[in-house]
Protein backbone atom coordinates (compact mmCIF):
# COMPACT_ATOMS: atom_id res chain seq x y z
CA UNK A 1 0.00 0.00 0.00
CA UNK A 2 1.60 3.49 -1.14
CA UNK A 3 1.70 5.74 1.89
CA UNK A 4 0.05 9.02 2.11
CA UNK A 5 2.05 10.54 4.94
CA UNK A 6 5.53 9.97 3.50
CA UNK A 7 5.73 13.48 2.04
CA UNK A 8 2.73 14.74 3.29
CA UNK A 9 2.96 18.41 5.63
CA UNK A 10 1.34 17.68 8.73
CA UNK A 11 -0.10 20.92 10.06
CA UNK A 12 0.19 22.02 13.98
CA UNK A 13 0.01 23.98 16.40
CA UNK A 14 3.36 24.24 18.72
CA UNK A 15 5.30 26.54 21.30
CA UNK A 16 8.08 27.26 20.44
CA UNK A 17 9.83 28.10 23.70
CA UNK A 18 9.22 28.11 27.91
CA UNK A 19 6.12 31.41 27.10
CA UNK A 20 4.27 28.71 25.97
CA UNK A 21 2.66 30.67 23.28
CA UNK A 22 1.16 28.15 20.56
CA UNK A 23 1.16 29.40 17.00
CA UNK A 24 0.96 27.19 12.93
CA UNK A 25 3.71 25.01 12.47
CA UNK A 26 4.13 22.47 9.68
CA UNK A 27 6.18 19.80 9.98
CA UNK A 28 6.79 15.87 8.42
CA UNK A 29 5.06 12.78 10.13
CA UNK A 30 6.62 9.57 9.58
CA UNK A 31 6.11 7.12 6.84
CA UNK A 32 2.83 4.59 7.33
CA UNK A 33 5.68 1.29 8.87
CA UNK A 34 3.73 -2.13 8.45
CA UNK A 35 1.81 -1.93 12.12
CA UNK A 36 0.85 1.31 11.85
CA UNK A 37 -2.23 3.51 11.57
CA UNK A 38 -2.60 6.86 10.01
CA UNK A 39 -5.31 8.77 11.42
CA UNK A 40 -6.82 12.30 10.20
CA UNK A 41 -7.55 13.81 13.45
CA UNK A 42 -11.13 15.19 13.84
CA UNK A 43 -10.86 16.47 17.55
CA UNK A 44 -8.15 16.72 20.12
CA UNK A 45 -9.40 17.26 24.15
CA UNK A 46 -7.00 20.41 26.18
CA UNK A 47 -5.40 18.37 29.66
CA UNK A 48 -3.21 20.49 31.94
CA UNK A 49 -0.32 18.26 30.59
CA UNK A 50 -1.24 20.65 27.63
CA UNK A 51 0.07 23.73 29.97
CA UNK A 52 2.86 22.10 32.02
CA UNK A 53 4.82 20.62 28.74
CA UNK A 54 4.60 23.47 26.37
CA UNK A 55 5.91 25.77 29.42
CA UNK A 56 8.46 23.87 30.22
CA UNK A 57 7.36 23.42 33.76
CA UNK A 58 8.48 20.21 33.81
CA UNK A 59 11.91 20.77 32.78
CA UNK A 60 12.07 18.59 30.01
CA UNK A 61 10.28 20.39 27.24
CA UNK A 62 11.74 19.86 23.72
CA UNK A 63 10.49 22.74 20.86
CA UNK A 64 8.84 23.10 18.82
CA UNK A 65 6.21 21.08 20.66
CA UNK A 66 2.98 20.00 19.52
CA UNK A 67 0.79 19.29 22.77
CA UNK A 68 -2.68 16.68 22.57
CA UNK A 69 -2.63 13.49 24.16
CA UNK A 70 -6.60 13.16 23.86
CA UNK A 71 -6.58 12.68 20.09
CA UNK A 72 -9.45 11.04 17.88
CA UNK A 73 -10.07 10.65 14.47
CA UNK A 74 -10.50 8.75 11.27
CA UNK A 75 -7.83 6.12 10.02
CA UNK A 76 -7.35 7.13 6.92
CA UNK A 77 -4.65 4.31 5.66
CA UNK A 78 -3.22 1.30 7.66
CA UNK A 79 0.12 -0.78 7.29
CA UNK A 80 0.30 -4.41 5.79
CA UNK A 81 0.34 -5.87 8.95
CA UNK A 82 -2.87 -4.25 10.15
CA UNK A 83 -5.74 -6.19 10.90
CA UNK A 84 -7.58 -4.65 13.71
CA UNK A 85 -8.53 -1.09 12.01
CA UNK A 86 -9.22 -0.46 8.51
CA UNK A 87 -10.09 3.06 6.62
CA UNK A 88 -12.78 4.90 7.65
CA UNK A 89 -12.50 3.54 11.37
CA UNK A 90 -13.15 5.96 14.28
CA UNK A 91 -10.12 5.35 16.59
CA UNK A 92 -8.76 7.12 19.41
CA UNK A 93 -5.08 7.38 20.68
CA UNK A 94 -3.90 8.56 24.58
CA UNK A 95 -1.22 9.70 26.38
CA UNK A 96 1.37 6.94 24.90
CA UNK A 97 2.47 5.71 21.84
CA UNK A 98 5.40 3.39 21.65
CA UNK A 99 6.34 0.74 25.19
CA UNK A 100 9.09 -2.15 24.91
CA UNK A 101 6.16 -4.65 24.54
CA UNK A 102 8.40 -7.55 26.40
CA UNK A 103 8.56 -6.61 30.02
CA UNK A 104 6.11 -7.82 32.18
CA UNK A 105 3.71 -5.18 32.49
CA UNK A 106 3.78 -4.59 28.73
CA UNK A 107 2.46 -8.40 28.08
CA UNK A 108 -0.50 -7.75 31.10
CA UNK A 109 -1.30 -4.50 28.59
CA UNK A 110 -0.05 -2.31 31.27
CA UNK A 111 1.94 -0.76 29.08
CA UNK A 112 1.37 2.94 30.86
CA UNK A 113 3.64 1.43 33.07
CA UNK A 114 6.04 0.00 30.92
CA UNK A 115 10.02 -0.89 32.78
CA UNK A 116 11.93 0.90 30.26
CA UNK A 117 9.09 4.51 30.58
CA UNK A 118 6.17 4.08 28.00
CA UNK A 119 6.80 7.19 24.76
CA UNK A 120 4.83 9.36 25.47
CA UNK A 121 2.22 10.86 22.57
CA UNK A 122 4.19 14.71 22.79
CA UNK A 123 7.49 15.53 24.21
CA UNK A 124 8.83 12.15 23.75
CA UNK A 125 11.57 10.14 22.08
CA UNK A 126 10.29 7.47 20.08
CA UNK A 127 12.03 4.36 19.06
CA UNK A 128 13.35 5.69 15.79
CA UNK A 129 14.89 8.88 17.78
CA UNK A 130 12.31 11.59 16.69
CA UNK A 131 10.45 13.53 19.70
CA UNK A 132 6.68 12.95 19.27
CA UNK A 133 4.48 15.55 18.02
CA UNK A 134 0.30 15.50 19.79
CA UNK A 135 -3.50 15.91 18.45
CA UNK A 136 -2.79 19.86 17.79
CA UNK A 137 -2.76 18.72 14.51
CA UNK A 138 -3.63 17.44 11.54
CA UNK A 139 -2.82 13.73 11.39
CA UNK A 140 -0.64 11.17 13.49
CA UNK A 141 0.93 8.12 12.61
CA UNK A 142 0.91 5.32 15.51
CA UNK A 143 1.73 1.68 16.26
CA UNK A 144 -1.81 -0.24 16.16
CA UNK A 145 -1.08 -1.71 19.51
CA UNK A 146 -1.67 1.60 20.97
CA UNK A 147 -4.59 2.77 19.09
CA UNK A 148 -8.39 2.16 20.02
CA UNK A 149 -11.50 1.75 18.31
CA UNK A 150 -14.53 3.73 18.60
CA UNK A 151 -17.67 3.14 18.12
CA UNK A 152 -19.65 4.83 15.69
CA UNK A 153 -22.56 5.96 17.13
CA UNK A 154 -19.98 7.43 20.27
CA UNK A 155 -19.82 11.30 19.42
CA UNK A 156 -15.68 11.68 18.31
CA UNK A 157 -16.12 15.40 20.17
CA UNK A 158 -16.86 13.13 23.36
CA UNK A 159 -14.67 10.22 22.78
CA UNK A 160 -11.68 12.53 22.99
CA UNK A 161 -11.27 13.23 26.99
CA UNK A 162 -11.70 9.55 27.53
CA UNK A 163 -8.15 9.12 26.10
CA UNK A 164 -6.87 10.97 29.66
CA UNK A 165 -9.38 12.12 31.98
CA UNK A 166 -11.47 9.10 31.13
CA UNK A 167 -9.13 6.46 31.62
CA UNK A 168 -6.86 8.23 34.21
CA UNK A 169 -9.70 7.97 36.62
CA UNK A 170 -11.50 4.64 35.39
CA UNK A 171 -8.52 2.51 35.76
CA UNK A 172 -7.78 2.81 39.30
CA UNK A 173 -11.60 2.64 40.52
CA UNK A 174 -11.44 -0.76 38.67
CA UNK A 175 -7.92 -1.71 40.28
CA UNK A 176 -9.44 -1.09 43.59
CA UNK A 177 -12.77 -2.61 43.17
CA UNK A 178 -14.41 0.45 43.30
CA UNK A 179 -17.57 -0.99 41.21
CA UNK A 180 -19.47 -2.20 43.75
CA UNK A 181 -23.05 -1.00 43.95
CA UNK A 182 -24.08 0.39 47.56
CA UNK A 183 -20.72 1.26 48.16
CA UNK A 184 -19.43 5.35 49.09
CA UNK A 185 -17.42 6.99 46.89
CA UNK A 186 -16.12 10.55 47.47
CA UNK A 187 -14.57 12.64 44.69
CA UNK A 188 -12.15 15.41 45.58
CA UNK A 189 -11.99 18.32 42.77
CA UNK A 190 -14.83 18.45 40.54
CA UNK A 191 -12.65 19.37 36.77
CA UNK A 192 -12.08 17.24 33.89
CA UNK A 193 -10.98 13.81 36.14
CA UNK A 194 -13.15 14.14 38.59
CA UNK A 195 -16.51 15.05 36.76
CA UNK A 196 -15.88 11.69 35.09
CA UNK A 197 -15.04 9.92 37.93
CA UNK A 198 -18.46 10.93 39.56
CA UNK A 199 -19.94 9.24 36.24
CA UNK A 200 -18.12 6.07 36.69
CA UNK A 201 -19.58 6.07 40.28
CA UNK A 202 -22.86 6.79 38.99
CA UNK A 203 -22.75 4.56 36.59
CA UNK A 204 -21.24 2.05 38.74
CA UNK A 205 -24.27 2.13 41.90
CA UNK A 206 -22.14 3.94 44.12
CA UNK A 207 -22.99 6.47 46.18
CA UNK A 208 -20.99 9.95 45.24
CA UNK A 209 -19.66 12.86 47.74
CA UNK A 210 -18.20 15.35 45.98
CA UNK A 211 -15.71 16.98 47.52
CA UNK A 212 -14.72 20.83 46.66
CA UNK A 213 -13.55 24.26 48.25
CA UNK A 214 -15.47 25.90 45.92
CA UNK A 215 -19.58 25.89 47.20
CA UNK A 216 -20.10 27.55 43.42
CA UNK A 217 -19.89 23.98 42.05
CA UNK A 218 -22.46 22.43 44.32
CA UNK A 219 -25.70 23.05 41.79
CA UNK A 220 -24.06 21.14 39.20
CA UNK A 221 -22.55 18.58 41.29
CA UNK A 222 -25.46 17.28 42.44
CA UNK A 223 -28.15 18.32 39.13
CA UNK A 224 -26.02 18.61 36.13
CA UNK A 225 -23.30 15.34 37.17
CA UNK A 226 -25.81 13.40 39.96
CA UNK A 227 -23.82 13.47 42.70
CA UNK A 228 -26.13 12.18 46.29
CA UNK A 229 -23.82 14.64 47.88
CA UNK A 230 -21.68 17.95 48.34
CA UNK A 231 -19.39 18.50 51.13
CA UNK A 232 -17.54 22.28 51.46
CA UNK A 233 -14.12 20.74 52.55
CA UNK A 234 -12.75 23.73 53.89
CA UNK A 235 -16.14 23.74 56.31
CA UNK A 236 -14.70 21.73 59.69
CA UNK A 237 -18.29 21.20 60.44
CA UNK A 238 -19.70 19.73 56.88
CA UNK A 239 -16.09 17.24 56.87
CA UNK A 240 -16.99 15.90 60.28
CA UNK A 241 -20.17 15.32 59.57
CA UNK A 242 -18.89 12.82 56.98
CA UNK A 243 -16.13 11.45 58.92
CA UNK A 244 -15.55 7.34 58.53
CA UNK A 245 -18.44 7.42 55.46
CA UNK A 246 -16.28 6.64 52.70
CA UNK A 247 -15.06 3.45 51.37
CA UNK A 248 -13.35 5.28 48.84
CA UNK A 249 -11.60 8.39 47.51
CA UNK A 250 -10.72 9.73 44.16
CA UNK A 251 -8.40 12.31 44.60
CA UNK A 252 -8.23 14.58 41.12
CA UNK A 253 -6.62 17.80 42.74
CA UNK A 254 -3.65 18.81 41.47
CA UNK A 255 -3.16 22.02 44.10
CA UNK A 256 -1.65 21.40 47.12
CA UNK A 257 -4.08 20.26 49.96
CA UNK A 258 -3.92 18.40 53.49
CA UNK A 259 -4.49 15.12 53.34
CA UNK A 260 -5.13 14.38 56.71
CA UNK A 261 -8.83 15.99 56.86
CA UNK A 262 -10.02 14.01 53.84
CA UNK A 263 -8.07 10.44 55.08
CA UNK A 264 -10.80 10.91 57.73
CA UNK A 265 -13.49 10.72 55.64
CA UNK A 266 -12.22 6.95 55.12
CA UNK A 267 -13.60 3.57 56.55
CA UNK A 268 -11.48 1.33 58.05
CA UNK A 269 -9.75 -0.04 55.05
CA UNK A 270 -10.90 2.58 53.56
CA UNK A 271 -8.97 3.83 50.23
CA UNK A 272 -7.19 7.00 48.77
CA UNK A 273 -5.91 7.46 45.11
CA UNK A 274 -4.21 10.22 44.26
CA UNK A 275 -4.39 10.56 40.41
CA UNK A 276 -2.96 14.66 40.18
CA UNK A 277 0.34 15.78 40.90
CA UNK A 278 0.67 18.12 43.98
CA UNK A 279 4.08 19.18 44.77
CA UNK A 280 3.39 17.20 47.93
CA UNK A 281 1.90 14.22 49.69
CA UNK A 282 1.61 14.89 53.50
CA UNK A 283 0.06 13.24 56.15
CA UNK A 284 0.66 11.92 59.93
CA UNK A 285 1.09 8.16 59.80
CA UNK A 286 -1.95 7.58 62.15
CA UNK A 287 -3.92 8.55 59.56
CA UNK A 288 -3.15 5.87 57.97
CA UNK A 289 -2.53 3.19 60.68
CA UNK A 290 -5.81 3.69 62.66
CA UNK A 291 -8.54 2.67 60.60
CA UNK A 292 -6.19 -0.01 58.25
CA UNK A 293 -6.18 2.68 55.32
CA UNK A 294 -4.31 2.86 52.03
CA UNK A 295 -3.20 5.75 50.00
CA UNK A 296 -2.34 4.65 46.16
CA UNK A 297 -0.93 6.44 43.28
CA UNK A 298 -2.13 5.67 39.83
CA UNK A 299 -1.46 6.78 36.18
CA UNK A 300 -3.67 6.79 33.04
CA UNK A 301 -4.00 2.84 32.32
CA UNK A 302 -3.06 0.16 29.74
CA UNK A 303 -4.80 -0.92 26.21
CA UNK A 304 -6.69 -3.19 27.98
CA UNK A 305 -8.35 -1.52 30.60
CA UNK A 306 -8.74 1.74 27.99
CA UNK A 307 -10.75 -0.82 25.63
CA UNK A 308 -13.07 -1.96 27.99
CA UNK A 309 -13.63 1.94 28.85
CA UNK A 310 -14.75 2.96 25.58
CA UNK A 311 -17.04 -0.01 25.54
CA UNK A 312 -18.39 0.38 28.91
CA UNK A 313 -19.12 4.39 28.27
CA UNK A 314 -20.58 3.43 25.16
CA UNK A 315 -22.67 0.88 26.28
CA UNK A 316 -23.71 3.22 29.64
CA UNK A 317 -24.00 6.56 27.52
CA UNK A 318 -21.49 8.05 29.18
CA UNK A 319 -20.55 11.13 27.74
CA UNK A 320 -17.97 14.30 29.12
CA UNK A 321 -19.08 17.43 29.42
CA UNK A 322 -17.13 19.38 27.19
CA UNK A 323 -16.52 22.82 25.25
CA UNK A 324 -15.49 22.72 21.70
CA UNK A 325 -13.59 24.77 20.45
CA UNK A 326 -11.58 25.94 17.56
CA UNK A 327 -8.13 25.92 17.35
CA UNK A 328 -6.95 29.19 17.03
CA UNK A 329 -9.00 29.55 20.80
CA UNK A 330 -5.69 26.81 21.68
CA UNK A 331 -4.41 29.91 23.87
CA UNK A 332 -6.96 31.02 25.06
CA UNK A 333 -8.40 27.94 26.53
CA UNK A 334 -4.95 27.07 28.27
CA UNK A 335 -5.32 30.47 30.30
CA UNK A 336 -8.86 29.42 31.38
CA UNK A 337 -6.96 25.98 32.18
CA UNK A 338 -5.01 27.22 34.53
CA UNK A 339 -8.00 29.69 35.90
CA UNK A 340 -9.80 26.30 36.28
CA UNK A 341 -12.59 28.16 33.91
CA UNK A 342 -13.73 25.36 31.95
CA UNK A 343 -16.89 22.97 32.56
CA UNK A 344 -15.37 20.37 32.14
CA UNK A 345 -13.29 19.77 29.23
CA UNK A 346 -12.42 22.02 26.27
CA UNK A 347 -12.20 19.92 23.06
CA UNK A 348 -10.35 21.49 20.04
CA UNK A 349 -12.22 20.47 16.57
CA UNK A 350 -8.76 20.12 15.00
CA UNK A 351 -11.31 19.05 11.23
CA UNK A 352 -13.04 22.06 10.76
CA UNK A 353 -10.78 24.87 11.93
CA UNK A 354 -7.29 23.21 11.35
CA UNK A 355 -6.44 24.96 7.57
Amino acid sequence: MSSLSANEDCLGWAARDAAGVLSPYSFNRRAVRSDDVSIKITHCGVCYADVGWTRNENRDSKYPLVPGHEIVGIVQEVGSNVNRFKVGDHVGVGTYVNSCRDCEYCNDEEEVYCVKSPVLTFNGVDDDGTITKGGYSSYIVVHDRYCFRIPDDYPLASAAPLLCAGITVYSPMIRHKMNQPGKSLGVIGLGGLGHMAVKFGKAFGLNVTVLSTSISKKEEALTLLGADKFVVSSDQEQMKAEAKSLDFIIDTAAGDHPFDPYMSLLKTGGVLVLVAFPSEVKFHPASLNIGMKTVSGSLTGGTKLTREMIDFCSAHKIYPNIEVIPIHYANEALERLIKRDVRYRFVIDIENSLK
